[in-house]
């Protein structure tokens, strides 16, 4: 389950920035847009979600919207991904996708947070302790 959320999160990923570097090459190209390479080629990626977006979206939003409509979409459904992978390695810190959220467990348990010592031994990952003086 969390390579599913973790590879549809890389996918949203790369559909925003995708969006993102549209949007600033409509800004910077202007009205020769369209015969920019770059442009074109964001274009073809991000059909895909474009067209879907405009489908469902009211027609009240006018189509030079639907673009930041689309990120902001993919933006909550980024955010939910996150959440979720977060929740999942919660309760499997020794999954490598989750390396950096145990690694931040070890640090918070050192520093006397109860909270994450008792995650991290829900886990069975037993932090080690440094000398005491």
């Amino acid at each position: 389950m969390l390579t599913v959320v973790v590879v549809v999160k890389a996918i949203l990923e790369i559909a925003g920035l995708a969006l993102l570097g549209q949007g600033v090459l409509y800004i910077l190209a202007g009205a020769k847009r369209n015969d920019n390479v770059f442009y074109r080629v964001l274009s073809t990626i991000t059909s895909p979600i474009l067209k879907p977006v405009r489908f469902i979206a009211p027609r009240f939003i006018v189509d030079q919207h639907i673009g930041a409509l689309t990120f902001l979409i993919l933006a909550i459904f980024w955010f939910i991904m996150l959440v979720q992978q977060q929740e999942i390695c919660v309760d499997d810190l020794r999954n490598p996708s989750c390396s950096k959220l145990a690694v931040e467990y070890v640090k918070r348990c050192e520093s006397g947070n109860e909270a994450a010592c008792a995650v991290l031994n829900r886990n069975n990952i037993y932090p080690a302790q440094g000398p005491t003086n």
